[in-house]
């Protein structure tokens, strides 16, 4: 029997004119499943990462990548299925994400100042309520203030900073702030 998790592929909101990559995992049980072709449909869609055939071993898996990529904005829905040498022999796995018109939105950020001596702060930013946090800066922040114009329309972001010391000892995330970009 060969099995595909997870079932659907949520992509979210993707910028158009960028693209998301998510993995998907091919298991196999009872016996070895001979998997010789896969097709996928929807717009804006790709797989890579697995060449047929290929052969999973019962009780092991097979790891693969979906890649949105948006050509345009609004919903895409698709799926991607895989012909095999199992009972099933044909699987489905879906796919959704949204095509997200590029932002002209900004979310201004302040910070209070730490009360210990620092050299500069970091930033960081979510899409979900507790992360995990992707560090917006690459050289540390030398005020307590920052503009993030990289967002989404529609999409709601979560945002904490750190102070950080002479000795680039970082401190513990500040308390999570967060925007909702229209």
């Amino acid at each position: 029997m060969l099995a595909v998790t997870p079932s659907t592929l949520d992509f979210g909101n993707v910028a158009v004119g960028s693209s998301s990559a998510l993995t998907g995992t091919l298991s196999a049980s009872g016996s070895d499943v001979v998997i010789s072709s896969a097709a996928w449909s929807g717009s804006g869609y790709s797989v890579s990462g697995i060449t047929f055939p290929i052969t999973v071993a019962a009780g092991s898996t097979a790891q693969y990548t979906v890649t949105f990529t948006p050509p345009s904005g609004g919903l895409s829905s698709g799926n991607v299925s895989f012909s095999s040498n199992a009972s099933d022999a044909s699987l489905s796995q879906s796919l959704t994400g949204t095509g997200a018109q590029p932002s002209t939105h900004t979310v201004a950020l302040s910070w209070d100042p730490s009360t210990s001596t620092v050299i500069g702060y970091n930033l960081y930013r979510a899409t979900q309520s507790g992360g995990p946090y992707a560090k917006l800066n690459s050289a540390l922040l030398s005020s307590t203030s920052y503009s993030d114009s990289d967002v989404l329309s529609g999409t709601t972001y979560y945002y904490v900073s750190t102070a950080v010391n002479s000795s680039y000892v970082e401190s513990v995330y500040s308390n999570q702030a967060s925007a909702a970009v229209p």
